[in-house]
């Protein structure tokens, strides 16, 4: 009797306890909702480019259950609205001047850099100033800074020009530590996506790939960075860093004597700066006149529900199933291509910023697309973003061109897949495996004692099936010979430049090029008007956006922290690939080359993952 009334007051808590959860959910949604925040009135004066976090293609839906705990999150600005802003405000009376506040921005990719830095221009030369702000400039930031009129840094920050490169972590010998197997099939000499698992330094084949995608970007970005500040010695802080400032007491006076920076000022004496620019109001945060980003999106920039041409992105991890924005998952993109198939398009663009993910959900979204091309007779025009390889390009095979900046990181044609099996783990623990077998596959795959020769055989065909599908593709929609395909694939990244001198790419340029060039092969006239085709945030998406989930990580503070990046973020992204193993079998055409720029974390993300991998350590 004892041990059931036990159980019993054990049960009453738990339903206790799910109620209370469920009352303060429902009560947190009551209030959002009544609170009703009216919209923002917009006056006139600066507006304010605060990029705290990230640009992305397509921002993420936010965590409710992070909104409802007040946990810090990562901003994403979705790159179409920010561009769409900016191309607005160039012409609006009420805007005099744009403040570019960069001390929170953490990247976002060098096409889309390239990008905002031209809307940038096209508002300097409407006579506006715009004028940028931090306290640490790197790549991305003083990529976007270069684009300003005037550059102001805090006397006591730095800028760190340091180029594209870095370190990638390889597990083979962790692995090997835990007794865990990676049974790797793959095809593709340069399908580097699998030597984290089964090496413990760079290949040579995947090194080659790496150095020469590097010098390419970089230069890109070198030249970018000089044309549009051509009295700055770029050169000399890029190439020779220890001469350019090693001896200097003041690293602040330095960056502003190699004309990289205009002005020393602190945060109160830029705000006074833009007072002068917009005028002044002390009621204000900053004490200027001040429009708010986010404001100026939400009511000058909607996107636009109707048009003659419709907008598909495909951003992110393709991946099956379903997910939010963000995440190109297969069934849900479907879902909104089939949506699209429903209204009266003249032409669809496909924006695709995406290093690739599942086969399988890369096949499925390529043929809703083939199948709405069909169906409607449209022409279909495939824009790049800042990747769009292995899975991305598989799913660019649907367009009729593609469109790509010289920047971009695409092809990757190749195809793997990687399953664990703890045999060694077992034998560490003193723990046997035997059975019985009817036929050669069964039991398989056996992740306890191996794999047998007869299921990876079926993988690797499996694989290499899989690669000739994505070759033939290729080879059709691209009007090539397979062979050819399969010169220029195997695996390899290409930057954009180089791709369209193979043949992988048709034009160079931005989303704006895909459109005028989806405008004109189907014969519109004037200014065409765009349809984005967006999936639905779901509940927990809305009920997040009402609880106004968006508790802001706090910048770093000084300039070092800022040139540090995020350590947290680039664990939690080396524990992703780990859990991408443990994940199993499934066909990847993915890209490990092009891993997202800046991991889009959270700080308490990070450091939950770093208590998980102290618990396997002790």
């Amino acid at each position: 009797m004892s041990f059931a009334r036990s159980l019993w007051k054990l049960l009453v808590g738990i339903k206790d306890l799910l109620v209370l959860i469920f009352m303060l959910l429902f009560f947190g949604l009551l209030f959002a909702v009544l609170r009703g925040t009216p919209d923002p009135v917009l006056g006139d004066g600066v507006l304010v480019v605060d990029l705290d976090g990230v640009v992305v293609e397509e921002a993420q839906a936010p965590d409710p259950f992070a909104a409802l705990a007040g946990q810090p999150v990562m901003k994403e600005w979705s790159l179409p609205d920010l561009l769409a802003a900016l191309d607005a405000a160039k012409d609006d009376d009420r805007v005099s001047a744009v403040a570019l506040d960069l001390d929170g921005f953490l990247g976002g990719g060098q096409p889309a850099m390239e990008e905002i830095g031209e809307a940038l221009d096209a508002i300097r030369a409407t006579g506006k100033t715009v004028s940028a702000y931090a306290t640490g400039y790197v790549g991305d930031s003083y990529q976007l800074a270069a684009h300003a009129d005037e550059i102001h840094l805090n006397p006591l920050g730095a800028v760190a020009l340091a180029g594209p490169g870095g370190s990638q972590l390889y597990y083979a010998d962790l692995l090997d530590r835990l007794g865990v197997t990676a049974n790797v099939y793959r095809v593709g000499t340069y399908k580097a996506a699998v030597e984290p698992f089964t090496r413990s330094s760079m290949s040579d084949e995947a090194r080659e790939n790496m150095r020469a995608l590097a010098e390419t970007i970089g230069e890109q970005w070198r030249e970018d960075v000089t044309k549009a500040r051509p009295d700055a010695q770029i050169a000399l802080a890029l190439d020779n860093p220890v001469e350019a400032f090693g001896g200097s007491t003041d690293l602040a006076a330095r960056a502003r004597e190699l004309g990289l920076v205009d002005a020393l000022t602190s945060r109160h004496g830029w705000h006074d700066r833009l007072a002068e620019l917009g005028g002044a109001d002390d009621d204000a945060t900053g004490g200027f006149k001040r429009i708010e980003l986010s404001d100026y999106i939400a009511l000058e920039t909607p996107r636009e529900r109707g048009g003659e041409i419709g907008v598909i992105t495909v951003a992110g991890n393709i991946v099956d199933g379903t997910a939010g924005p963000g995440i190109a998952a297969g069934e849900s993109l479907v879902e909104a291509i089939e949506k699209a198939g429903k209204r009266d398009l003249k032409a669809l663009v496909l924006r695709i910023d995406s290093p690739g993910g599942s086969a399988l959900a890369s096949e499925r979204i390529r043929l809703a697309v083939e199948e709405l091309k069909a169906e409607k007779d449209i022409p279909v025009i495939a824009s790049f973003g800042t990747y769009a390889a292995s899975g991305g390009y598989w799913v660019a095979t649907a367009a009729d061109e593609i469109v790509a900046p010289t920047s971009t990181l695409t092809g990757s044609i190749g195809v793997f897949a990687v399953l664990p099996s703890f045999e060694g783990t077992l034998e560490k623990v003193g723990v046997g495996v035997d059975g019985v077998r009817t036929t050669p596959l069964s039991g398989e795959p056996d992740l306890f004692a191996g794999p047998s020769e007869a299921a990876d055989a079926l993988f690797q065909a499996g694989v290499e099936s899989t690669y000739a599908k994505f070759l033939a593709l290729v080879a059709e929609a691209r009007d090539m010979p397979v062979d050819r395909v399969a010169t220029i694939a195997e695996g390899r990244v290409w930057d954009g430049g180089t791709a369209r001198q193979l043949g992988l790419v048709d034009r160079y340029g931005g989303m704006e090029e895909a459109v005028a060039l989806a405008a004109e092969r189907a014969g519109i006239e004037g200014e065409p008007t765009l349809h984005y085709i967006q999936r639905d945030l779901g509940f927990a998406g809305k009920f997040a956006e009402l609880l106004g989930g968006e508790a802001q990580e706090e910048a770093p503070a000084d300039a070092f922290a800022r040139i540090a990046g995020r350590p947290d973020a680039l664990l939690a992204r080396a524990l992703d690939t780990a859990d991408q193993l443990i994940a199993g079998p499934s066909l990847q055409a993915r890209c490990l080359e092009c891993a997202p720029v800046t991991p889009a974390t959270s700080k308490a993300d990070g450091r939950a993952r770093l208590r998980w991998l102290q618990g396997w350590f002790g």
